[in-house]
This record gives structure tokens, C-alpha cells and sequence, in this order.
């Protein structure tokens, strides 16, 4: 099995390129928004730091790993907002470390709808391991580690009200070409458009429902969908399922732990031919808000 999945990976990495999602994929998305829209930063209104680990297809030897980090900030008392965020994504003989720094600015469109504009620039690190791959007829190209640095910028959009949100972005606008054709085989990173939106239901004064979309859009990969549908119990308790359009379904789950603490958990069950050699998908995120004094505690978490 190991065999077959690096086999594969070197299948995606040298043949078909940047065809199919390269950016980091999370169940839990409506959490992190930051890390792919930076029209989100500052959003929250106020200091907020999550970190998140998934472990994708338990049981498959080499299969992606990831860990992000974000932290944002409001600027101000209009709603402007900064922020950094850093993943890192293992799969197999490949890592890729990557940190952008967000801005977004906010207008008020009218007393109940904000518009923020964002933008971000970073950088990320692709490095291979060739170690780590049995390589049955070794060259001097594919010994040891080779990596790469390469800078980009992103842009987005992000329309929200008390109960409400839409947005579009381009995390990472600029494409990166990581090995050349004669020594290896060429990684390109092609711009992803993401398409977001959600609604929130107050169905009575202890329950809230709200289904979200999110919509991934790259060149040379059919267009990734993920819906989910989401509960919050007595402003603590969150339940809910997900979808991925042809790839998984998913049970989530969050609790409040304090007015600054929130921790959360998802499951995703491949429904493709890929689940007979895995045991599924584990998410964990914790997030951690900043509360001053004049905000002792966020008068409605706002699910989103």
C-alpha cells in the first residue's frame, strides 16, 4: 500500500501538474475562514488565535497531514482587521510550509451589512524527501531534499450582517513553477477560487440552524462543493453533518467551553473507492478570543 500511494503521488506531482485541488482542505472551514479569504481578518471583532490538525485517511501510510495556525485582530473601531496565518501540509515524500499575512478593510454598507475587502501576501516552501520513496533506479536528481521558496499575494471579499455571509477569494494569486522539466518533474500551483456563503436561522431563543456552502474553483479539476448544515444548542453546544460533492460525508461537533474557548471535532467518511484503504478523516480545532474589558464576553456568538 505504501508503494502505491507514493507511486501516486509522484503520478500527481509530475504528470498532471496542478490539475486537480492543491490548496489545504478542511471540514471545519467555517471556523478558519481567514486561512483562505482575507476579507474575513478581523471579522470577529476581536483578538481570536485557532489552531487546527487533520490527519486525512487514517491508516493509509503516507497520506496528508495538516496543521494550521491563525491568529487576526481588529484595527480600530471600524471594523478593519489584520491577521497571519500559517499551515503546513505533509503528504507523503512532499511538505509544504506556507505563512501570509492578511489586511482587510471594511465598510459599512448600510446599519446592518459590512463589506471588507482583503489582501495577503507570504510565502510558501515546498520541499521533497526522496528518502522516503524506494526509488528503484536512483539518479543524482531524486537523492536527498530539494525545496523551494516562492512568494504570492491573494485578494478577497467578504459581505456579512448579523446573520448572513457571502465572499470570494484568490488565496494565492500567483502561479509558482517549483522544479524544471529536465532535472524532475514540474509542480506548478494554479490560482483556487473560492465561493462561500451561509445563513443563520434563530428557529427559537436556544436553537439556531445555519447551512453553508463552500465552493472551490480551479483550472483542470471539477468544481469541489462542500454543504453542511450546522446547530447551535443554547449558544454552546454545536452538531451537524457535511457533504463533499462525490468525495466524503462528515459529523462535526463543538462546544463553548468558556465565552473565550471553543473546541471542535469532525469526521469524514470517504465515499469514494479510496475508503476501502483508510479508516476515515479526524479534524481538531481550538479556538481562543482575546475578550477586553469592555467586551467581557461576546454578546452573540454569531456562528460564523
Amino acid at each position: 500500500m505504501k508503494k502505491i500511494f507514493y507511486v501516486a503521488t509522484l503520478l500527481l506531482l509530475g504528470v498532471f501538474g496542478a490539475s486537480a485541488q492543491q490548496e489545504s482542505q478542511y471540514t471545519q472551514y467555517m471556523y478558519n475562514t481567514m486561512s483562505f479569504n482575507p476579507g474575513y481578518t478581523g471579522s470577529r471583532e476581536v483578538i481570536s488565535a485557532m489552531g487546527l490538525y487533520r490527519t486525512q485517511w487514517v491508516g493509509l501510510e503516507g497520506a496528508p497531514k495538516t496543521m494550521n495556525f491563525s491568529i487576526q485582530s481588529p484595527l480600530g473601531y471600524h471594523g478593519n482587521g489584520i491577521g497571519l496565518n500559517i499551515v503546513n501540509d505533509e503528504i507523503g515524500p512532499t511538505k509544504n510550509t506556507g505563512a501570509m499575512v492578511s489586511y482587510a478593510y471594511t465598510i459599512d454598507a448600510n446599519d446592518n451589512v459590512r463589506v471588507s475587502f482583503g489582501i495577503s501576501g507570504g510565502f510558501d516552501n515546498f520541499e521533497v524527501d526522496y528518502s522516503k520513496l524506494n526509488i528503484e533506479n536512483p539518479d543524482i536528481y531524486m537523492t536527498g531534499k530539494t525545496s523551494k521558496f516562492s512568494p504570492n499575494v491573494g485578494a478577497g471579499i467578504y459581505v456579512h450582517s448579523h446573520n448572513w455571509y457571502v465572499g470570494a477569494a484568490v488565496p494565492k494569486l500567483l502561479k509558482t513553477d517549483f522544479f524544471d522539466d529536465v532535472a524532475e518533474s514540474v509542480y506548478s500551483t494554479k490560482s483556487h477560487l473560492y465561493f462561500i456563503g451561509g445563513y443563520v436561522f434563530d428557529l427559537n431563543p436556544n436553537l439556531k440552524f445555519k447551512p453553508a456552502v463552500l465552493a472551490k474553483v480551479v483550472q483542470g479539476a471539477p468544481v469541489a462543493v462542500d454543504l453542511s448544515a450546522n446547530f447551535l444548542i443554547s449558544n454552546k453546544l454545536t452538531l451537524g453533518a457535511a457533504y463533499r460533492l462525490n468525495a466524503s460525508v462528515s459529523g462535526m461537533a463543538g462546544f463553548q467551553v468558556s465565552d473565550a474557548i471553543q473546541i471542535g471535532y469532525a469526521y469524514d467518511y470517504e465515499t469514494t473507492n479510496l475508503g476501502r484503504y483508510n479508516s476515515g478523516s479526524h479534524e481538531l480545532f481550538l479556538r481562543f478570543d482575546f475578550l477586553s474589558k469592555s467586551k467581557a464576553r461576546l454578546v452573540t456568538p454569531r456562528f460564523f
